[in-house]
């Protein structure tokens, strides 16, 4: 009987150093050569200090600021640890009430893009469409007191385009709009 559990707790034991172990630290190391800013998060660092990741949304509310789509998580818009959509469905009252609530909040001439008044899947989408920011762009320079043309600059400097022209959608990453026009436009935060 000893003669069967030996090899089957051998290889119990080599397969799970193997995938458990061996298989993970390979993965971090070939992530780690090639990939270093993804494999860490595609953290922004400013002298050092952490800002936040290209992958997951901040809410910023200040008028001077780009503001990015609503975010489902609850109760604290954006935390990576409560991730998770608000699962109403298209006919469902109560989203029917926060859209038109926040399309009404906006009091905008033109049509508003579905981002700035629904959340993303996940809750944490960093990304807005162009026309999302272009939306926001006369509110910012009027906090900020310059020109927006200004605004709109910087924004088409920091708009992504789609993979090789043809994969995605243009989009703006909104921290990294925001930290744009810190950079350029500091004052009137």
């Amino acid at each position: 009987m000893l003669d069967q559990f030996r090899p089957a707790i051998v290889l119990t034991v080599l397969l799970s150093a193997l995938t458990g172990l061996g298989y993970p630290l390979a993965i971090t190391a070939v992530a780690q050569a090639a990939f270093p800013v993804q494999a860490n998060g595609s953290r922004i660092e400013i002298d050092g200090q952490l800002i936040g990741s290209d992958l997951i949304g901040q809410n910023f509310s200040q008028p001077g600021y780009f503001w990015p789509r609503p975010s489902a998580t609850v109760p604290d818009p954006y935390n990576a640890a409560g991730s998770s959509g608000s699962n109403y469905g298209p006919t469902d009252a109560r989203l029917i009430e926060r859209v038109s609530g926040a399309v009404a909040s906006l009091g905008a001439a033109a049509p508003v893009p579905a981002d700035a008044v629904t959340t993303s899947a996940s809750g944490l989408d960093p990304h807005i469409t162009p026309q999302n920011a272009a939306l926001q762009v006369a509110r910012i320079a009027a906090a900020r007191g310059v020109a927006p043309a200004l605004v709109d600059a910087i924004l088409a400097d920091v708009t992504e385009q789609p993979l090789l022209g043809i994969f995605g959608q243009p989009r703006v990453n909104v921290l990294r709009l925001n930290l744009a026009l810190d950079q350029a436009a500091p004052t009137g935060n």
